[in-house]
């Protein structure tokens, strides 16, 4: 019996990084390296953009069977 036990929920991961990203830009914005911010900013939106282009959305279904076009 393969028993999948995971120690923290994704809920309680995906806190861990908010929070951890939030104490980073506070740590930023304290020490004034406001063009640090706008640098990681950039990288981030792009990185996202990047994520949605090359997604598959044609395959992406509602999840009933039913095709939504």
């Amino acid at each position: 019996m393969a028993v999948n036990k995971r120690r923290f929920s994704k809920r309680m991961v995906a806190l861990f990084w908010m929070l951890l990203v939030s104490i980073g830009i506070g740590v930023l914005i304290a020490y004034e390296q406001i063009s640090v911010l706008y640098v990681l900013a950039t990288l981030a939106l792009t990185g996202l953009l990047l994520i949605v282009a090359f997604a598959d959305l044609e395959s992406v279904g509602r999840g009933d069977g039913s095709d939504a076009a």
